[in-house]
């Protein structure tokens, strides 16, 4: 069961959902309503920790599979972990999604987007950068056995 898609998307999906819920429930039972700052560093911290997670894991399944295998992946998990996170996260807070209004509901879409992508592409530069995503390897393996085999003589009368 844990070989298949749908559950790799789902894992990722409810990830984030839960690290949106943890965060959403630390402000509503630890700061002040009236405290700006403490809310928005609670809210940068959530989204680091989701572009984190998403980068480490691109760069473990980029050294596994083919970026066409692990990115479809990524992308449909993060998108339904977005869902989640602006339609139902707001309920975690005491709110309706639409409550602070349509500029709050697509910034909050918009910051999701960037750093789900942010962290995504470090995650696979990071593994383009040592050497070890798929493609790096294949070109590895074809020239270790390019230089192992001798050449071959043809011989001619």
């Amino acid at each position: 069961m844990r070989q298949q898609r749908w559950f790799r998307i789902t894992a990722l999906a409810i990830a984030l959902f839960a690290i949106n819920a943890i965060a959403r429930l630390v402000i509503r039972f630890s700061f002040d309503s009236d405290d700006d700052t403490a809310l928005g560093f609670a809210s940068i911290a959530m989204f680091s920790v989701i572009a984190v997670i998403l980068a480490v894991l691109t760069f473990v399944r980029a050294q596994q599979v083919k970026p066409g295998d692990w990115l479809p992946d990524v992308g449909f998990g993060a998108l339904a972990g977005l869902a989640l996170i602006v339609l139902v996260g707001p309920f975690a807070s005491g709110e309706s999604p639409f409550q602070g209004g349509a500029g709050n509901f697509f910034a909050q879409i918009w910051l999701f987007g960037a750093c789900a992508i942010a962290g995504t592409l470090i995650g696979y530069w990071v593994t383009v950068m040592l050497g070890r995503d798929h493609r790096s390897k294949a070109l590895k393996a074809f020239t270790a056995a390019r230089t192992e085999r001798p050449r071959r003589v043809v011989g001619r009368r």
